[in-house]
């Protein structure tokens, strides 16, 4: 495939619709590729003498670039026209190119539609088409009526593929590539999909996704022009947090008002957002009693923005410190990222489910303890029927796991091993599996407690992982040794207390899990 990549914009290659384009490039692959930036090229606006029809047909009077742009839109199979909305159409010196392509057509009047034309010089039967675009606005929607004339009229109606992407500024913001990378990766599925015929509709209706809702944009795109309603110059690291105030999820909002402090410690300024049902606000004066303080320099707060460095791996290099309550931080992505809220329903996460690990085992040692044959095969149903859940729930590696050895203990049960070594045994192979999983990069318990914090990102958080590690290890501990004490147990006169107390046992330890992840993070942040 042979393409031809007009660059419209102005700023040439730093262009934000530029970055679009390039994760389209990437998505054909193996396609030869010529560009042409209209910003860089001789292109002088058209005479209107029609000497390219009666003179010199086909050859225009005036001698620059323009030639062999007309003499790569014939070598290419794919036209691909990249630019910025201005003023609801292209840019000016776009314009000026596509009224040079008049020597590619003939004189003569033509019938094949309604308004009229001309003919094409040149056979362009199997040609196609691309369209690439961003404007400033929160929406593409009934911005692009002028773009779609013009090239109705240049290609045929419903005769080229247009991306039309709204919120355009967002590309150059480095704060804010998880999510407009993630929106790039849409275009470049898009790629691949037109080289193989045409974009489905399902990446069509995530192209024509809102990055993020319309009040978060305007918010922000309002923020960025960095001066006050009044006229004056605002404050770099004022800019910076009205911006960061913007991205927050008013859905997230708990109940009651947060204080989002910000003590910027290395340029002495200090900032509060407020957080409330109906959005946020940036105090600059007026204080009021902080929910959560965070002390940072401004520019390591600026690095974690841009994805320089995590916040986690900052703070667990004591680089910034938090004071009041941490529920703030562990729920940070629920109140400025871009998910799960901000996200569209189809591209949120199925959470995990520790149900799916846990009630294959206590099925077993309950029904187990009651009658070893018949609970046995209980425990061997329950194990068949959970993956029939699996399409609610993201599976892990720990839930299969659960099932073939919950299935094991119950096979031995079944072949008369007594009760007595296979229920010990059932626990000491639970105990190994948690026990194991410490050594793995992520922990077991991290698996199913990321969904309280955020999904699948916290699995790159140190913090989280090291908290879960620290927990699973415990859990580990517990259940390696309470086969121990079962097998001793289950052989004396109080062997019907055994259940009990490795019930109580477990709900003591759910007691501290509960405690030690919200202690220890915030541990850990107040240092310094």
């Amino acid at each position: 495939m042979k393409v031809f990549a007009i660059n419209g914009s102005p700023k040439g290659e730093r262009s934000n619709t530029w970055q679009l384009t390039k994760a389209f490039l990437a998505g054909l692959g193996q396609a030869e590729v010529r560009q042409a930036n209209v910003s860089r090229l001789d292109i002088n606006p058209c005479l209107g003498c029609f000497s390219c029809w009666n003179k010199t047909p086909g050859v225009c009077c005036l001698r620059d670039d323009m030639a062999v742009v007309i003499e790569n839109m014939l070598w290419a199979d794919v036209v691909l026209w990249s630019f910025p909305l201005y003023y609801f159409s292209v840019p000016g010196p776009l314009k000026n190119l596509m009224d040079r392509q008049l020597p590619m057509v003939l004189p003569f009047m033509t019938a094949d539609s309604e308004s009229g034309g001309h003919p094409s010089r040149y056979d362009m039967g199997g040609k196609r088409h691309v369209v690439i675009s961003t404007c400033g606005f929160y929406t593409a929607k009934g911005n692009y009526d002028g773009v779609t004339a013009i090239f109705d009229h240049i290609c045929g109606k419903g005769n080229y593929t247009a991306i039309f992407c709204g919120q355009g500024e967002l590309f150059r913001v480095k704060e804010l590539q998880a999510r407009t990378g993630e929106y790039l990766s849409h275009v470049t599925r898009a790629g691949q999909e037109f080289g193989q015929g045409g974009i489905s509709a399902e990446t069509r209706e995530k192209l024509d996704t809102l990055l993020y809702p319309r009040e978060v944009f305007e918010a922000m795109a309002d923020a960025s022009w960095g001066v006050e309603k009044s006229g004056e110059a605002a404050d770099e690291s004022l800019i910076f947090t009205r911006q960061m105030a913007a991205l927050y999820n008013k859905n997230a909002w708990p109940g009651k008002n947060i204080v989002l402090e910000m003590d910027y410690t290395d340029i002495g300024k200090r900032y509060q957002i407020l957080l409330t049902k109906e959005g946020s606000k940036v105090l600059t004066n007026d204080f009021q009693d902080y929910t959560t303080c965070i002390e940072t320099p401004y520019t390591l707060w600026k690095a974690i923005a841009a994805g320089e460095i995590t916040g986690q791996d900052a703070m667990m290099q004591q680089m910034y410190r938090v004071k009041g309550d941490f529920q703030l931080m562990i729920q940070w992505e629920k109140y400025f990222g871009s998910t799960p809220e901000h996200a569209p329903a189809q591209n949120r996460e199925r959470p995990t489910n520790m149900n799916l690990l846990l009630i294959p085992w206590i099925t077993f040692w309950v029904a187990g303890s009651i009658d070893s044959f018949y609970g046995a095969l209980i425990a061997i149903a329950v194990c068949a029927a959970v993956p029939l859940v699996y399409f609610r729930n993201r599976k892990t590696i720990f839930d299969t796991l659960s099932t073939l050895l919950v299935t094991l203990c119950a096979g031995l049960l079944l072949l008369g091993v007594e009760g007595r070594i296979v229920v010990p045994l059932s626990y000491l192979c639970f105990g190994l599996m948690w026990s194991a999983s410490c050594l793995c990069r992520i922990p077991l318990t991290a698996h199913y407690s990321l969904n309280d914090y955020g999904g699948e990102g916290m699995l790159s958080n140190p913090l989280f992982l090291k908290t879960n590690r620290i927990l699973t290890a415990c859990w580990g501990v517990l259940y390696l040794l309470t086969p121990v004490w079962t097998y001793f147990l289950m052989g004396t006169a109080v062997s019907s207390w055994t259940g009990a107390v490795n019930s109580v046992l477990p709900m003591a330890m759910g007691w501290f899990t509960a405690w030690f992840q919200k202690w220890y993070p915030e541990k850990i942040a107040r240092r310094k």
